[in-house]
């Protein structure tokens, strides 16, 4: 055995299914205000799972009052009036049934919908407010219209203000085609009513509080988000076609934004202002110690260790092979697709020979597996896509594990998370490479 396999067998720490398999790791989190759980795909149950259990420590144990995701804002907040007893809905399924753009498995999967009827209950028995909110911008419509909604009952003069300003994106069905017309110059940009749209709330922010109460302060924050969220997928879907760098810069400067807005929410309400994030590994490792930094890519990781230093905690997760759930194409139905063998020379493939089936390792601290684990390989990353016909150029990229992260958690064979919707080819999942000789 090589001594990279020997120094990463000495630090992993198996993960039995044992009530105390994340004490240590709670003990390295320490007093982190942020800790940032990633995912190397996002459709693998077993991720999902433990990203589920360290979050529930962390709220118990540990005082944490919220759950930030890689979700968009109007539709996790939906989730987060039902976990606080503000909604209409009945159940924790129907609180899910407002994420209905694709992909809809992200987050109307079974592991999400037993974590929110589980926050739902933790808050009821405690008497606290843990939240959960979403940090993407990709809801544009759906944000241009709850501000309109919220001005309805605040201001009605003030909403068809709104109505007016927000009516330069009403000839498109879609966001992008409002970013292609404008790129191409086939129409104009829709900034300065969404700028003088987000100033006109922010600036009568005072009257609505002091019309209803400090009590409608969540809802004015809500509203003031989307109108933000609006003015930033704008300039997002406008950059979208000048190059990949320039928009996925934006997108998650953006997340590391509301982030932030949310500590300082928390704080105003003197609720305790621990956050835990749930997004790829994409944007939570350090893009600096990947390849996505020498091509000028930043992330949500990255950003929270410039801002908060020793206060951002950073987790990553890989996987060897199994099953996930993952379209072939953008806007397809979700499929059971099976997850090939990680490739040579790839950490999952050293940890596939190194450790246990499944086992975490701290990488804060010099050790021999950190540095074993410094040494630059090709990492894997399966988004909502998984396309294995072009499994090296779609799903790897260089990187150092140990600049990434503070803790890695590795999980050798795992399966496809399952959606609440399960369509036939999901159903049905994929044959394998030999069928049908089955040789």
């Amino acid at each position: 055995m090589t001594a990279p396999l020997v120094a990463i067998e000495a630090e992993a720490r198996p993960l039995t299914g044992a009530p105390g398999d994340h004490d240590e790791l709670l003990e390295l989190v320490g007093d982190a205000q942020v800790v940032l759980i990633g995912e190397a795909t996002h459709g693998t149950h077993e991720f999902y799972r433990q990203r589920t259990v360290i979050t529930k420590r962390l709220i118990e144990e540990r005082g944490f009052s919220a759950v930030a995701a890689e979700a968009d804002w109007p539709d996790a907040y939906r989730v987060n009036r039902y976990v606080q007893g503000a909604a209409d809905d009945p159940d924790a399924e129907r609180a899910l049934a407002g994420f209905e753009r694709f992909p809809t498995w992200m987050w109307r999967n079974a592991d999400v919908l037993d974590f929110v009827g589980w926050l739902r209950a933790y808050n009821e028995d405690s008497g606290r407010r843990a939240g959960f909110y979403g940090l993407d911008l990709y809801s544009l419509f759906r944000s241009v219209s709850a501000v309109v909604e919220y001005l309805a009952g605040m201001d009605p003069s003030a909403a068809e203000r709104a109505r007016r300003r927000y009516a330069c994106f009403d000839r498109f069905e879609e966001s992008q085609a409002y970013g292609y017309a404008v790129a191409r110059g086939v129409s104009e940009p829709c900034r300065r009513a969404v700028v003088e749209q987000l100033l006109e709330l922010q600036r009568r922010a005072g009257d609505y509080l002091r019309r209803d109460g400090l009590a409608a302060e969540d809802e004015q924050f809500y509203a003031e988000q989307n109108a933000r969220l609006v003015l930033n997928a704008e300039e997002y879907y406008r950059t979208m076609f000048d190059g990949a760098d320039r928009s996925w810069n934006l997108r998650d400067r953006h997340m590391a934004d509301t982030l932030d807005r949310l500590l300082a929410h928390l704080r105003r309400h003197d609720r305790a202002e621990r956050i835990v994030v749930w997004a790829h590994n994409s944007h939570i490792g350090d893009a600096r110690a990947t390849e996505m930094g020498a091509r000028g890519q930043l992330n949500i990781g990255q950003l929270a260790r410039e801002r908060h230093g020793k206060d951002a905690f950073l987790i990553g997760f890989t996987t060897y092979e199994g099953t996930v759930s993952a379209a072939s194409d953008w806007d397809a139905q979700v499929e059971r697709k099976r997850v090939r063998p990680a490739l040579g020379g790839s950490y999952e493939a050293l940890f596939h020979t190194a450790g246990p089936r499944a086992f975490w390792i701290p990488l804060t601290a010099e050790t021999s597996a950190t540095r074993a684990l410094r040494e630059p390989r090709v990492e894997r990353a399966i988004g909502v896509l998984y396309r294995p016909e072009t499994e090296r150029a779609s799903h790897y990229f260089n990187a150092r594990l140990t600049d990434q992260f503070d803790a890695v958690f590795h999980i050798d064979r795992t399966r496809a998370v399952e959606p609440i919707e399960r369509t036939v080819a999901w159903q049905r999942g994929e044959p394998p490479e030999t069928y049908p000789t089955a040789l």
